[in-house]
Formats: structure tokens, sequence, C-alpha cells
């Protein structure tokens, strides 16, 4: 609004009989009537919009400002002088606010208030000029009535703007609560009332990202307006991680590539892309190769995807070491240099399918050390080293290198 205080005080000062006054105040729906049909021809926004109980109250809306108008400069107003002037501001603000809550923008409401004080204008300064008034009370008149306009204007504005900034903060923290939601695997039902209330459009697929907080802002003003986000409070997570969580909309199949790209250098985790109501098992995993150390995030993001051997075998991790245990317990007796050398070769002769060449070469042994020590491996396994169910146990047990001895 405008800072002048002393409008009211200015209106009342200007030269406007009684007679003049009566005529304008009898032109007044006229006025109202004539801007409300310009302002629907000429700003596109209110095209058709103001019809019926809409166009009734906006004309009656018009006809009360005008008035109060009038009631300035007739000097009408009682002794705090600011007191006519209150009602018709707080209506402008209330007409602010309703608009955006009727999804029309600032502009379409600030053009509608340049269409309407030219046309008022227009109607009221034939009705002065063909009363007598003086030119200079004429130019008096229009200064004060822009002036009142920019007025009424200001608090539109300033309506729109704080309702938007009201439902914008609404928004938000239904949006945070879907996040957490989605993450703590709540019911298909909750998850879609909480998006139809967010206003936020359920995709076919979300894939969770993991990146600490500082990297945040940088990567979401990469990716989709329908992101979720949540720095706060992550289920499962220790605060002290300063982790943040992304969920990304529709990025399964051959977008996956896109968004690693994007995430490049953002030391992020990629979960796998999941139906959007079942993302919780996307944030489990990418948590659990968080844990598990999987990767080197610095550059390219740590993807879930490339580890799932890992991950699946650290889902028990005791059932894990119990199997270790018993399929390499025919090395249990050799010296822990021993064992571990033969377990390392055994490993890598199994993943090579037995290429004595290729496992030399992991190894950086001879081909000949090879040999020599997958003799020793068939004399302390014998023929269960070609049946079935103990390569299984085996490759299973040695998909991860095993840890070396400790030193003497």
């Amino acid at each position: 609004m405008s800072d002048e205080p002393g409008m009211p005080h200015r209106a009342a000062r200007l030269d406007l009989d009684e007679q003049v006054a009566g005529l304008l105040r009898d032109r007044l729906p006229l006025v109202a009537e004539r801007t409300v049909s310009a302002i629907t021809a000429e700003v596109p926004d209110y095209s058709g919009a103001l019809t019926g109980t809409m166009r009734e109250k906006i004309e009656n809306a018009v006809r009360i400002a005008l008035g109060t108008f009038l009631q300035l400069i007739e000097g009408a107003q009682p002794t705090d002088p600011s007191t006519p002037l209150t009602p018709a501001l707080e209506a402008a603000y209330a007409l602010g606010s309703g608009e955006a809550r009727s999804g029309r923008s600032m502009d379409a409401l600030l053009a509608a208030y340049r269409v309407g004080a030219r046309v008022a204008w227009r109607e009221v300064s034939t009705t002065t000029v063909r009363s007598g008034l003086s030119a200079a009370t004429v130019a008096e008149f229009a200064e004060l009535m822009f002036a009142y306009i920019d007025e009424l204007s200001a608090a539109s504005v300033a309506g729109h703007a704080d309702e938007l900034a009201s439902a914008g903060r609404v928004r938000r923290r239904y949006l945070e609560r879907l996040t957490q939601q989605l993450l703590a695997g709540e019911p298909e039902e909750l998850l879609r009332r909480g998006a139809e209330r967010a206003d936020w459009p359920p995709p076919q697929t979300l894939t969770v990202v993991l990146l600490p907080r500082r990297n945040l802002r940088a990567v979401l003003a990469l990716l989709s307006p329908h992101t979720l986000e949540s720095g706060e409070d992550l289920p499962g997570m220790d605060p002290a991680e300063e982790l943040a969580v992304l969920l990304v909309p529709d990025m399964h199949g051959g977008r996956r590539r896109q968004l690693a790209r994007l995430l490049h250098g953002h030391r992020a985790v990629l979960g796998p892309a999941r139906p959007w109501h079942r993302v919780t098992a996307s944030y489990q995993r990418a948590i659990r190769a968080l844990a598990l150390g999987l990767g080197e995030p610095d550059d390219a993001p740590v993807d879930t995807e490339e580890h799932l051997a890992e991950l699946l075998l650290s889902m028990d991790p005791e059932a894990l070491a119990d199997l270790r245990a018993q399929a390499l317990r025919p090395l249990a007796a050799l010296p822990p240099a021993t064992a571990h050398r033969l377990a390392e070769t055994l490993r890598s002769w199994l993943l090579h399918q037995g290429r004595r060449e290729d496992v030399a070469a992991e190894l950086f042994v001879h081909p000949q050390t090879v040999r020599y020590r997958m003799g020793k491996l068939r004399e302390l396994y014998g023929d269960r080293l070609h049946e079935p169910a103990t390569v299984l146990a085996l490759t299973l047990a040695l998909a991860m290198p095993p840890a070396p001895p400790p030193a003497d």
C-alpha cells in the first residue's frame, strides 16, 4: 500500500460540490458495469470468468470502491480520516487473496486494475467536465483517483502474495508429511489421500537418492519439480550422517542412466526404481548399500543395481558366516596364510570357470602356481569339488573376497 498518510486529508480539500458528487454517485452502477465489461474483454484470464453471481459481486465491489472514494473527496469522513479507506483496502486485500485461490496470476490482477482505472476515469471525467469543474480541479481529481486505485491495487497484490505464501507453506507441510509416509511404507490408501492433499500427482515409479544435505539444492534444480525431498528425521538414519533423501519420479528403464549422469560428483547412493507406493523398498536398499560402504560415491553415484550380489549376501551376515565356515572346513587345519591363499585361488577358479590363465592373471601368479594350488584343493575336497551342491555353497561363501589372515 501507499506510504502517503495524508491522502484522505488531500481528498477532503478537493473543491467538489454536492451536485457534482450526486451526479457521480448516480453513475456508479453504470461505471461498475462498464468497468467489468472492459476487464472481461481485455484481460484474457478474466474472459468468461466474470459471469452470473460472480459478475454481480465484482460490479458491487467496484461500486463500493468508487463510493468510498467519493466519501473521501466529499470530506464526509469522521474524526479518524483513515476510517473510510480501511474497508475498501480490506476488500481489495480480500479480492487479491481470492484471486490467488482461484488460480489467477498477479499479472492478471494488475492488468484488471489498469483496465478498470482507465474505464472508470473515462466515465467519471466525462461527468466532471460536463459539470463545469475547472481544469485544475479535474486534474486534482484525476491525481487523487489514480492514487486511490494504486492504494487498492497494492492491497490486492499484498493479499495475493500472502495467500500464495500461505498456500505454499501448507502444501510444503503436506509434501513433507507425504514423503515421511512413503519412506515409512504406509498403506497405499493412506498414501493416495496424502498425495491428493499435497496436490502431488503420483508417478508410475519412484527412485530413492541418498546424498549429503549440502548437495541437495544443487541436485534438486536438475530434477523434476515433482521430486519429493526430506533432509530431517529420516527413518533408520542417524541424524549425525547429515544426509538428505530424494524421491525421484519415473526414472526407471533407460532414464536411470540419465539420473546417474545428473548425480555425478554429488556423492549419491541410488536405490532401485519401485512402484511409487512401494518406494520404501528402494529406501531400505539404499540405506543398506550405504551401511555396507559399497562403491566409491566421490564421482559416479553408487548404483545399488550394480551391487545386488553383495546386498543379497549381506541380508543375513550370521548365515553367511556359517556358510563360509562350513564350505571352507577342509581348509580349517591349515596355517591361516595358506588357507587364505587357497581360498583366494578357489574363488577365482570358480568365478573364471576353471580357466587357469585367467585365474593366474587375476591373482598375479604363474599358471603353474594355480595348478599346484588347485591340486592341493582337490586333495582336500576330493570328488566333492565337482558336486553341484558343493560348487554352489563355495560360490556363495566366496562371493566376496576372503579376509586376509591377521599379520604375525
